[in-house]
């Protein structure tokens, strides 16, 4: 099993179940309220370190208590915290997330401590970035930050896997470094201008990220699954039908099983068949951490996925 460094942000979700997404100026009285653990990084790490991956998290948290609880939370994990900075000059990032009855969702992030992760931080986490054999990257820490990492690792020979959230752009020379990018359908159309509506849609908007110098490209779909592409390949991965409740992670622990899947030596649509998986049990569950599935359950749905087809 190799080593997957996973750097991204760190958050404590505070979810409002409710009928329906409140319209701007409007208030509608929700139903349960919880706090969990969140913050795209986070919730990939641990979705690493659940399904049986090596987990090594770099980001920052707060010098205050959801600080304290997220460590506590960590280390419960078994993920290698060593490489997370507690910052005593800001808070723990806040993320405030509506979930109505169809299981959609309504997010507002407050970075905190996650807007000062630095490039001195990626530097201070040379020593195990340079043995990991994968590191996973997202769009929730400051963007120059992002570019310094990709570059950096794939500098010392690490398969960088970014993941695209929030939609944003970055510098696109670093493709090149990139070994595979994971958008949706949203931060496809925001990368490459082609809305993925339909299989020809899916392989037209990959060609553009591969043209641009990626090498792998996994598009996810949700409902539809996942597609993906690669220089001569492309192959469409059906999802798992499950009975949905909150989609609010999904997304990241797709990314957290592919890379443990890829660590463990799978080929890549194997990886992303075992992801598409992961993510589906996820759904059938509320809030971010709190639904990532165990390695077992994942398993099992694995088999029964292959014993119906």
């Amino acid at each position: 099993m190799e080593k997957i460094v996973i750097i991204g942000s760190a958050n404590t979700d505070l979810i409002v179940q409710t009928g329906r997404i409140p319209k701007p100026g409007e208030t509608v009285l929700g139903g349960e309220f919880r706090m969990v653990s969140g913050g795209k990084g986070a919730n990939q790490a641990v979705a690493v370190a659940r399904l049986g991956g090596d987990a090594h998290f770099v980001a920052r948290v707060g010098g205050d208590l959801f600080g304290d609880e997220l460590m506590e939370r960590y280390a419960a994990e078994k993920m290698d915290t060593s490489y997370i900075l507690r910052d005593s000059e800001t808070t723990t990032g806040v993320a405030l997330i509506s979930v109505d009855a169809k299981a959609e969702n309504c997010i507002v992030v407050a970075p905190g401590a996650n807007g000062r992760l630095s490039k001195a931080d990626i530097d201070r986490a040379l020593p195990v970035i340079g043995q990991a054999g994968y590191l996973l990257i997202q769009l929730e820490i400051p963007l120059d930050v992002v570019e310094y990492a990709i570059e950096t690792a794939a500098g010392l020979g690490v398969k960088v896997i970014l993941n695209p959230a929030p939609a944003a752009l970055i510098d696109e020379s670093c493709f090149k470094y990139l070994y595979a990018i994971t958008p949706n359908e949203t931060e496809c159309a925001l990368l490459t201008g082609i809305e993925v509506e339909s299989e020809a849609d899916a392989i037209a908007a990959a060609d553009i990220l591969l043209a641009k110098g990626v090498k792998n490209v996994v598009i996810t779909c949700g409902s539809r699954g996942a597609v993906v592409r690669s220089e001569g390949f492309f192959e469409r991965i059906p999802a798992c039908r499950v009975e949905a409740v909150d989609t609010t992670a999904a997304g990241d622990v797709f990314n957290g099983a592919l890379a443990v899947a890829l660590a463990e030596g799978a080929p890549l649509p194997d990886a992303a068949r075992f992801a598409t998986c992961a993510a589906a049990v996820s759904v059938t569950r509320v809030g971010a951490q709190s639904s990532v599935p165990t390695r077992g359950e994942v398993d099992e749905l694995v088999c029964a996925k292959l014993c119906a087809n």
